[in-house]
């Protein structure tokens, strides 16, 4: 018997069937779900014609290190019932607001999908922006006096929830659906802002022959994540949704923030933090950094005795740390330094400044890690291997240690205070090469 349809989902990508596919597939799996997807294609060209025509199954490979386990776990996924493509199906898409067993939304149009256009037109078929379709399909949900939903936005921005709605309440007063209709968005429906955390790393092409060997079949769909996931929802809905009855690394919260800035000070910041200096040290991959002493020494240092003490020595964050590590270490991922070292002056600045600055607040001293990393950055910089905004590679290529921290541009203030310590950690670098500059800064 088919299940029920119950989850409308925007996006057919790799992630969205890596992440929140899986959850449900488990859920329906371990008798928690009754219901299925019906995926919407949020952009005209997309990859639901390809999905449909495998009956929208498709096989996810999840491989990493757990608890120093390496794990090899595959999934058949069968849990999306049909696609719609409201390019080409309007009608067919509008008509989901009529199935009164819908009941949550999932989307992950990418960071530029959450946007606002005033050129969308309500008679649109469909309207352009992934909000612009969505209130369309909301008004005439509206409409038929029907309840609203559990909005799960996957987005990676800030409070993308909030940002939905917002963008929403605009195109209702664009398109003057009224107050009512209004208060119904805000009341009857819960826009849940997420933190969504997991490498998918997609369709398989080097593996792709050797793993439809493996499975006896062939599966153009096919796609690939690491073990690791984390989901923080910020709203209360596990009696609908029970993610973590079925064991699942999902936290229903009030506030995303302190997660999302945990993830942001450990994991992202880590990455910033060793990149330029492994590059420099002549590795290739995340993988090598983990497998070489001097720099998995430094990125341990960063992680456990300056970033985590800075943001909270919890057992939750030592926890975290020691995920982080065993990601890096994924056999299963091949990670270029170089791909991680784009745009790395707005990412230090996001992502390992506040940690510095912080720490010498709380501390009364620099962190010796962190800041050696800030004069990495500045010595890859003056490489033909930085990959940045045109101006900032011209500028960091021949400016002075001291001009460069001056930059209030680059790095939201002034850090000339930081001068004499990142001035002596980039001279050790020029000077005596990598090697000696890690030995240097592993003995403070």
């Amino acid at each position: 018997m088919a299940r029920k349809e119950t989850v409308i989902q925007f996006g057919e990508g790799g992630f969205l069937r890596g992440f929140v596919d899986y959850f449900f597939q488990k859920l329906t799996d371990k008798g928690l779900f009754d219901g299925s997807v019906v995926v919407v294609q949020p952009i005209a060209k997309g990859m639901c014609e390809m999905l449909a025509k495998q009956n929208c199954t498709y096989n996810l490979f999840l491989r990493g290190i757990e608890n120093g386990q390496v794990v090899d776990e595959h999934t058949r996924i069968d849990v999306i019932s049909r696609c719609v493509n409201p390019y080409e199906d309007f009608e067919g898409y509008m008509k989901l607001a009529e199935n009164p067993d819908f009941r949550f939304i999932v989307s992950n149009t990418t960071e530029a999908g959450i946007e606002y256009v005033d050129s969308n037109q309500f008679d649109d078929a469909p309207a352009v922006s992934f909000p612009g379709k969505l209130t369309q399909l909301l008004y005439k949900r509206y409409q038929l006096g029907l309840r609203g939903f559990i909005v799960l936005s996957c987005e990676l921005i800030d409070h993308n929830g909030e940002e939905l709605l917002k963008c929403c309440l605009k195109y209702a007063d664009l398109w003057e659906l009224g107050e009512e209709f209004k208060t119904w968005l805000k009341e009857e429906n819960d826009f849940c802002s997420t933190l969504v955390d997991r490498i998918v790393t997609g369709f398989p092409r080097d593996e792709h022959a050797a793993l439809c060997e493996r499975i006896g079949e062939q599966d153009a769909m096919m796609d690939t994540a690491e073990i690791f996931h984390l989901w923080v929802i910020q709203g209360h809905h596990e009696d609908e949704l029970p993610l973590q009855k079925a064991g699942y690394n999902v936290i229903w919260t009030d506030n995303v923030d302190p997660y999302k800035k945990r993830k942001v000070r450990i994991l992202n910041g880590a990455h910033t933090s060793m990149v330029l200096g492994a590059r420099l040290y002549g590795l290739e991959t995340v993988g090598a950094c983990l497998k070489d002493e001097k720099v998995s020494a430094l990125l341990k240092k960063c992680i456990f005795e300056e970033i985590i003490p800075t943001i909270g020595d919890t057992e939750d964050n030592r926890a975290f740390g020691a995920a982080v590590l065993e990601r890096f270490s994924n056999p299963f991922i091949k990670h270029l330094l170089l791909s991680i070292a784009l745009n790395s002056v707005s990412k230090f600045k996001a992502r390992v400044l506040p940690t510095i600055l912080e720490y010498k607040e709380q501390f009364g001293k620099l962190p010796a890690g962190l800041t050696f990393s800030l004069a990495a950055l500045i010595a890859f910089y003056r490489t033909d291997e930085a990959n940045d905004g045109e101006e900032i590679m011209r500028f960091m290529k021949t400016a002075s240690v001291a001009d460069i921290l001056k930059r209030e541009d680059y790095w939201g203030e002034d850090l000339s205070g930081l001068l004499p310590e990142v001035e002596k950690w980039y001279q050790l670098i020029e000077a005596e090469g990598m090697a000696k500059a890690y030995d240097a800064v592993l003995a403070k």
